[in-house]
């Protein structure tokens, strides 16, 4: 029994003895290293980008054929989706009834002058016989009444013939303008009825406008671009699909009259060539907006970037090689770099790569950037 409770301050004085020989071995090593990072000297350049917009292909001119009058599709002159020009004929309707309602209208002219020819010679004849009392002066009267009736009936006969003419130019339907017309949508024998059956539709293919939406803010740039027009060879504008650039330069059209209060957004438009028609209307493509901005722009690697909540931030490096991390406000991505529109200035140092493990204030120890670690 007394061996046992001797031998309890000896284990505790043993304990005591490796903790202590455990501090000054840990004193001896010190504080650990200062993590190595690669650092490189902020730059600013002028950097060649493009701004890009969702955009909309449409056709300038774009309208549904609709028929002018009533009846039955008798002849269609063109094939589905094939090239149109103006004036081209496409659908007729009911073209000899309307022929024949025109023969006749000018039959019943002819029946209405030959009528007014006949009171015209009666109302002379009675008017010489009224100048010797040789008839009662109510005959004279029934004869001018009868003329001028008979006139009224020309005139209106005219009429008739003149809105039965034009029924006879609707009843052949004509492309209004040059471009593409899709898929009929009736065939020979439809009955269609006048301002309501929709035929056909017809745009324009050449050149093709593209819409997209600009915020209120870019309003100034794009009315610049407007009023300075489009020089030969401008490269300003042009349009993407994918990774596949149209190889055709636009220019710009027009920027819409107001701002939509609901967006924010203004409608803009440009144009572009489509001689080998590979552009059609519908088709969402990128328009991208060459940056000719003057001025030049902070450019950093992006890879020294990092996002905490929704923000972004540099590590700079300070004295003593100690790290602060700086918020930044990045802006358009080239390639493997980004601009910096706000945070950083040309000349200072910023730590692109060993940025995991940093923290506010931590002492490093800084490489320069080498070719083997871009």
């Amino acid at each position: 029994m007394n061996m046992q409770v001797k031998s309890i301050p000896a284990i505790s004085l043993s304990v005591l003895l490796l903790a202590a020989c455990g501090n000054k071995k840990q004193a001896q090593q010190g504080p650990p290293p200062a993590p190595a990072v690669t650092v490189q000297k902020v730059q600013a350049t002028q950097a060649v980008y493009y701004d890009e917009y969702p955009g909309t292909l449409v056709a300038q001119n774009q309208t549904e054929i609709r028929p002018q009058v009533s009846g039955y599709i008798t002849g269609i002159y063109f094939k589905d989706g094939a090239k149109v020009v103006k004036g081209q004929r496409l659908y007729s309707i009911d073209q000899q009834l309307y022929n024949a309602n025109y023969q006749q209208s000018l039959a019943n002219l002819a029946v209405q002058e030959t009528n007014m020819l006949k009171a015209q010679k009666d109302a002379e004849r009675y008017h010489e016989l009224d100048k010797s009392d040789a008839i009662a002066k109510q005959q004279v009267d029934y004869a001018d009444a009868a003329l001028e009736a008979a006139r009224k009936q020309v005139d209106a006969a005219k009429a008739n013939v003149n809105a039965v003419r034009s029924n006879v130019s609707f009843s052949t339907i004509i492309a209004p303008f040059s471009g593409t017309i899709g898929i009929s949508q009736v065939r020979t024998g439809t009955a269609v009825i006048a301002g309501q059956s929709i035929l056909n539709t017809v745009s324009s293919d050449n050149p093709m406008a593209v819409d997209f939406a600009i915020s209120q803010s870019e309003v100034y740039r794009f009315t610049q671009f407007q009023q300075n027009g489009t020089k030969h060879g401008d490269s300003t504008f042009s349009l993407a699909f994918g990774t596949d650039v149209y190889p055709v330069h636009g220019s710009i059209s027009l920027v819409d009259r107001a701002v939509d209060p609901q967006t924010g957004t203004l409608k803009t438009r440009l144009i572009f060539p489509n001689d080998k028609n590979l552009l059609r209307a519908g088709m969402s493509a990128t328009v991208r907006i060459l940056n000719n901005a003057a001025t030049t722009s902070v450019v950093i690697p992006y890879k020294a970037i990092t996002e905490q909540l929704g923000e972004f931030f540099v590590y700079a490096l300070g004295d003593s090689n100690k790290v602060s991390q700086r918020k930044v406000l990045p802006g358009k991505q080239i390639g493997q770099n980004i601009i910096i529109k706000d945070g950083l200035k040309e000349g200072e140092m910023i730590v692109v790569q060993g940025v995991q493990n940093l923290r506010e204030g931590l002492a490093v120890t800084p490489q320069p950037i080498t070719d083997s670690t871009k």
